[in-house]
């Protein structure tokens, strides 16, 4: 199977093409109307950024999405869920008020922020899914009761994942606490004790206390989720994984979990990935590292794999930015992300992906 990816690139000479009006544009192309029935309760699912982060999409961008699904009916909400980590979003108190900080207000978006797993993520429900690592994964009820969804996403890297897309978005994006604990089941981390300077950050950001100061960070394996909290935040880089053995199993995970969260929504989801602000680190992280290739536009397809391949290829025939944490493969048609993280072929989601049935690896890439 092949499916088809729509792409608007930023350069813009002439007011009537704007980037809004692109957007919109998009999903009228990628078959938005064919999604939203009158009255579907519509989840439009995005990254609000962690506080400290501007990285994010624009909310003016997100309000032509909601605009798009109100003309045809439908009852948009913006929503995301808790996470597993200590920050400004672990709560749903605090990740409204961080999206109001960021600028997701109804004036401004023109509809309502729910954190679809609830208060302390603990409203959620169990999907079965023909998975080689899950027979069912833990979705934030919202999504599930959602009768429709657009997807979101930022692209950009990520220390684990390689790089973060659709495929991410909805994995991560759509589990509570507990399923994205499932997703990172077995991962370890690992200290590098001739690195490690005992500064004791890392136990500051450790989440589940998993961290203890000696002379050095000493990881106590039996409560250790992998998270990653302290790989991004250390200092001194002490910190890492068993890249070869458990970063694979970690990816198929995320696959799974992304095959649970659009499970009973064929043909009700349209995916919109923004190709700005190309940073080596999730959204996630406080701060927003300068991007690591110009800025290239907008993508939109009914196909989660497809779409994230298109990105990656968009992303890899650029030209990389020297004054950025790209260390290697500057040149057009490398491989970016692994020139940020390269003990990560984040690639292999998307295989996984279109292994699993989640969508087709294989796309035609049409320019509007």
């Amino acid at each position: 199977m092949v499916s088809t990816v729509y792409l608007a690139r930023m350069r813009v000479r002439n007011p009537d093409e704007n980037n809004c009006v692109k957007i919109s544009k998009l999903c009228e192309v990628a078959g938005l109307s064919r999604m939203i029935e009158e009255g579907d309760l519509t989840a439009i699912k995005l990254h609000f950024g962690e506080l400290g982060n501007d990285t994010y999409i624009k909310p003016v961008f997100v309000r032509q999405v909601v605009d798009a699904v109100k003309k045809l009916s439908g009852k948009p909400f913006l929503t995301d869920t808790n996470t597993m980590y200590i920050g400004s979003r672990h709560n749903a108190a605090d990740h409204i008020t961080t999206a109001i900080r960021h600028g997701f207000a109804y004036a401004v978006v023109d509809a309502p922020v729910l954190i679809a797993d609830g208060l302390s993520g603990n409203s959620y429900g169990d999907v079965d899914i023909p998975g080689k690592h899950f027979k069912s994964v833990r979705i934030a009820r919202d999504i599930l009761d959602a009768q429709a969804m657009v997807v979101l996403t930022h692209v950009k890297g990520h220390a684990l994942a390689g790089f973060g897309g659709a495929i991410k978005n909805l994995a991560m994006g759509c589990a509570s606490p507990l399923g994205k604990r499932d997703q990172h089941q077995g991962m370890q981390a690992e200290v590098n004790e001739s690195e490690c300077i005992g500064c004791g950050y890392c136990v500051t950001q450790c989440p589940f206390g998993a961290i203890h100061i000696g002379k050095k960070a000493v990881v106590d394996k039996s409560i250790c989720y992998g998270c990653s909290a302290c790989l991004q935040v250390c200092p001194e880089q002490a910190i890492s994984f068993n890249w070869e053995r458990d970063v694979p199993r970690f990816l198929e995970r995320m696959a799974e979990y992304a095959l649970g969260a659009v499970a009973g929504k064929s043909g009700k989801v349209l995916y919109v990935s923004f190709l700005t602000n190309i940073t080596p680190d999730c959204d996630c992280v406080p701060w927003s590292d300068s991007p690591i290739v110009p800025d290239i536009g907008f993508l939109a397809s009914d196909d989660p794999v497809a779409i994230d391949a298109a990105a990656i290829d968009l992303i890899n025939n650029e030209q990389g930015l020297e004054c950025s944490s790209l260390h290697y493969h500057h040149q057009p048609g490398e491989n970016k992300f692994k020139g940020v993280w390269e003990q990560v072929e984040g690639y292999h989601q998307i295989d996984y992906g279109h292994e699993i049935g989640l969508g087709s690896r294989n796309y035609t890439l049409i320019e509007i």
